[in-house]
């Protein structure tokens, strides 16, 4: 009993600090320096999108207006079976502005499906990829490119921020759970490759990006998967940076992370490859996305395993086991202020992440298919 009880410890935190530490020795020891330059050659942004006349036009406004030179960027906007204005916005924007190419599917078939339409008729050096409804900084794409000097970088990740352009980055909330993800990314940069990249803000080589299989959720994930398997370095270039609300709204943001981490068990059945030798960066793969998956069950076996135990320390481990979950319940029911409330904030988001978790494993087990949301 004892030892179930260290063993699922020593995991929650390997998972959560282990690893982050390993990465920041890492990092240290055997840094992985990346070349950095004036760097500016052909570049496709391609955008899918499904319904999104509220704020598509503000989005290619915010494209055009990027400082980079104008001959050299163009723009590739997939519709994915749209029925509001989306369509008439992209046709009318097309016409005024011949760096603006566009795809009207009349189907929803999905994001990968739109994404692979997309890579098939950009014609650029780099492919940036990108969602609508994120503001990208003027500068971030000149910032993305200049990693591409390097000739070992084939892919390279900007950074999300949580809150408002003009007031910065939020404090609270989900926003804590990203500031962790990017040190964690920031380390794996420093050192090798990142697993993944922010779906918001990233730019892969023309040449090295493969069709995404019909489907897929993580396509952020697959992608830069994929470069690395063919050899290439993944970067995290905080400097180039897109920003999001921090706060979708509790129902969304929950919706989002389960659909996120599911999105892990299906990139297992697609890409079998990336749990095999082939995979260059196996070892981080796992720890960073696969671990997570299964802290909620090492949550519920600490948690039995000590209340079951007769030691008078085991009984204080439950006990303070408690205080934690109860902290999250305050911040869920909206109760403290200052410190207090900032503490049982961050408890609640530690919660709603494993609780997440465990939603998204009863989707995979129970074979429930999550789509793609807009």
């Amino acid at each position: 009993m004892k030892w179930l009880f260290w063993m699922s410890a020593l995991f929650i935190a390997y998972t959560y600090v282990g690893y982050m530490a390993w990465l920041w020795l890492r990092a240290h020891l055997f840094p992985w320096p990346v070349q950095r330059g004036e760097y500016q050659p052909s570049v496709s942004v391609v955008m899918v999108v499904r319904n999104e006349e509220k704020c598509l036009q503000q989005k290619i406004d915010n494209l055009l207006a990027l400082d980079y030179p104008a001959h050299l960027l163009e723009l590739v906007v997939v519709s994915d079976g749209s029925t509001d204005r989306t369509e008439r916005i992209l046709r009318e924007c097309s016409d005024s502005d011949p760096r603006l190419r566009i795809v009207l599917n009349q189907l929803p078939r999905g994001k990968a499906y739109g994404l692979n339409d997309g890579i098939q008729i950009a014609q650029s050096e780099l492919v940036m990829f990108t969602d609508v409804r994120q503001k990208i900084e003027p500068s971030a794409l000149r910032m993305l490119a200049e990693n591409f000097i390097d000739p070992d970088v084939g892919c390279v990740s900007g950074e999300l921020m949580l809150g408002d352009i003009e007031s910065g980055e939020a404090k609270e909330g989900m926003s804590l759970y990203w500031r962790i993800e990017k040190n964690v990314r920031e380390l794996e940069s420093a050192s090798g490759s990142v697993v993944g990249a922010t779906g918001a803000i990233y730019a892969v080589r023309s040449e090295l990006l493969v069709n995404v299989p019909e489907g897929t959720i993580l396509d952020d994930v697959y992608i830069p998967m994929q470069v690395a398997k063919q050899g290439k370095r993944v970067l995290f270039e905080p400097r180039a940076r897109a920003w999001d609300s921090a706060n979708l709204g509790p129902d969304r943001e929950f919706a989002r992370k389960v659909r996120t981490l599911g999105g892990n068990y299906q990139l297992l059945q697609l890409a079998p490859w990336l749990l095999s030798g082939k995979n260059p960066i196996r070892f981080e793969f796992v720890c960073h996305k696969l671990l997570r998956l299964i802290v909620p069950f090492a949550l519920l076996v600490a948690f039995v395993t000590s209340a079951l135990a007769r030691e008078t320390g085991y009984r204080i481990l439950w006990l303070l086991q408690v205080a934690f979950y109860g902290i999250s319940l305050l911040a869920f029911l909206r109760m403290g202020s200052g410190m207090f409330a900032r503490a049982s904030n961050a408890a609640l988001t530690f919660v709603l992440l494993n609780t997440a978790a465990l939603v998204a494993f009863a989707n995979y087990a129970s074979g429930r298919k999550t789509g793609w949301e807009r």
